[in-house]
């Protein structure tokens, strides 16, 4: 009796092995319409949708399931502007992901019920280039790229077991005659000692 061969799954269908995967919807999209006439970028950021404005980041767009009470419109701001823009918005409030206490980021948490009414305001205002929202992302500096020594800054000492550069022979020769003549106390030569020169010092003091 023969046995059946055993089939293996089957093959998917051949437009599954080139499909494109969908990229995730941007939440609150209405944002980006309100700011089209800035010509406004996005970028993916912890899971959230950046939103920026020439160089300045504005807002970040965050629905996601964990930390719902966070879900909104983050508003990049600092400090010194919570005051201000408390007053304009009543639901402006910090954000409880990044930490206890106040945060310089706030939210206009999608919950509170004015949140399409706030949002629209503060699109208003980056649209009015309010200094009190938008950062300038702070630059990264390339990692491992070391910097090229000054003008005028020393040379590397030689590493240990290198060996040093000898002087020119003449030199030696030089160093040697003038270490001997102030052991015998007279005035050191400039050049290294001829044959006969025993004679000349035969009479030198020791």
């Amino acid at each position: 009796m023969r046995s059946t061969p055993r089939r293996g799954p089957p093959s998917p269908p051949a437009e599954a092995l080139f499909a494109v995967a969908e990229k995730k919807a941007v939440p609150f999209a209405f944002v980006l319409h309100e700011l089209d006439e800035l010509a406004p970028t996005t970028k993916p950021m912890f899971g959230c949708t950046a939103v920026y404005v020439r160089d300045q980041i504005v807002f970040i767009l965050r629905d996601r399931p964990t930390y719902r009470e966070d879900n909104g419109v983050w508003v990049a701001t600092t400090p010194e502007h919570h005051a201000s823009l408390r007053g304009e918005f009543a639901g402006l409030r910090s954000i409880g992901v990044l930490g206890p206490g106040e945060t310089g980021w706030q939210c206009l948490p999608a919950d509170d019920p004015g949140f399409e009414d706030n949002v629209l305001r503060a699109c208003a205002l980056v649209r009015a280039g309010d200094a009190r929202i938008g950062k300038v992302p702070a630059r990264r500096s390339p990692r491992g790229k070391a910097a090229s020594p000054s003008k005028g800054e020393k040379a590397p000492s030689p590493s240990k077991g290198q060996k040093a550069v000898s002087p020119p022979k003449g030199e030696k020769a030089a160093r040697a005659g003038a270490k001997a003549a102030r052991r015998a106390g007279a005035t050191a030569p400039t050049k290294a000692p001829r044959k006969g020169a025993r004679r000349a010092t035969k009479g030198a003091p020791r």
